[in-house]
């Protein structure tokens, strides 16, 4: 058997992913990465259902704990940090096993994805516009420069378009040329844990009960005391975190946050469904397979 690929474990929340990662970095000498963006935060342990030094079962993990609360997520800096790991991983004859359900951070990871540079000038000039303006005229110039972005982008999201034409100006190039496509800039697979939708949302509410239990108010109250959390405008937002700072703000009961995390929790997991499934590489297998792992490294050593 030639050097593995890169295996991405991928899904929906509460999907079981990250279980199945440690047991494939365990049974094929590999080390995880993570791949969920909120488990990037330091402290952010309980609502991001971080496992603990346990249940890692002695694997290295990596990419976990690296950013403060206040820090604004990046993924063109997560790719930055996620690359030369896999290259360190695969020269030592480690297999990278990358788990976590932010599609777009998985996609930095392993294809050809660039992310053009900013300009907080260009940037302010064409917000100040779009707030005049609203989206339409900026859409109307979108389609004249760049008509395949311009048909890959909803003409009310005005974010969007104002950054289409920031990296048209800066780069002389069309947006569309840096958009994600399917290419890998590794050889890799991609594992889909598969969970039937009410089945799904039942084992979200049972995750945010035991959330519950397990003291995610304590832990966004610390995180907002002594860590700035509500100052985070990435970390605040999180699922559970963003409802529980509601809470403690006063504006909702404790029964309305944990009734918001379950409602907002299923949402996103729809959206996390449908993004993967767009991807035609994903090899999708049973979340209850008692063999599931078995299946996995079928998949995985059959690729390599």
């Amino acid at each position: 058997m030639g050097q593995l690929p890169v295996i991405a474990v991928v899904g929906a929340t509460a999907a079981g992913k990250s279980d199945l990662a440690v047991e494939l970095a365990l049974r094929l000498d590999g080390e995880v990465i993570n791949t969920d963006s909120m488990q990037l935060y330091e402290g952010m342990d309980v609502g991001t259902a971080k496992l603990t030094m346990e249940e890692r079962r002695g694997v290295p993990h990596h990419l976990l704990d690296i950013w403060p609360v206040t820090r604004t997520a990046s993924v063109a800096e997560y790719q930055r940090l996620a690359r030369p790991l896999i290259e360190d991983l695969r020269s030592r004859g480690r297999a990278p096993v990358l788990a976590g359900g932010s599609g777009l951070y998985v996609r930095a990871a392993i294809d050809d994805l660039e992310f053009p540079g900013t300009d907080p000038d260009v940037r302010a000039r064409l917000e100040k516009e779009l707030a005049a303006t609203g989206p339409a005229p900026l859409y109307e110039r979108l389609k004249g420069l760049d008509p395949v972005a311009a048909d890959n982008i909803l003409p009310g999201n005005g974010r969007r378009i104002v950054r289409a034409l920031e990296v048209i100006e800066l780069s002389g190039r069309p947006f569309s040329a840096t958009m994600p496509s399917y290419d890998a800039v590794y050889d890799s697979v991609q594992i889909g844990v598969e969970v039937p939708r009410p089945v799904l949302d039942e084992r979200i509410e049972r995750r945010v009960a035991l959330m519950w239990a397990a003291g995610l108010v304590d832990e966004v109250r610390a995180l907002a005391a002594a860590r700035g959390l509500a100052e985070g405008r990435t970390a605040s937002r999180a699922l559970g975190y963003a409802q529980v700072l509601r809470f403690l703000s006063g504006e909702w009961t404790e029964e309305q946050a944990r009734e918001e995390t379950v409602r907002a929790t299923r949402r996103f997991a729809r959206r996390q469904e449908s993004w993967f499934r767009r991807d035609p590489r994903v090899v999708w297998l049973p979340f209850d397979a008692p063999d599931l792992a078995d299946r996995a490294i079928a998949v995985i050593t059959g690729a390599s």
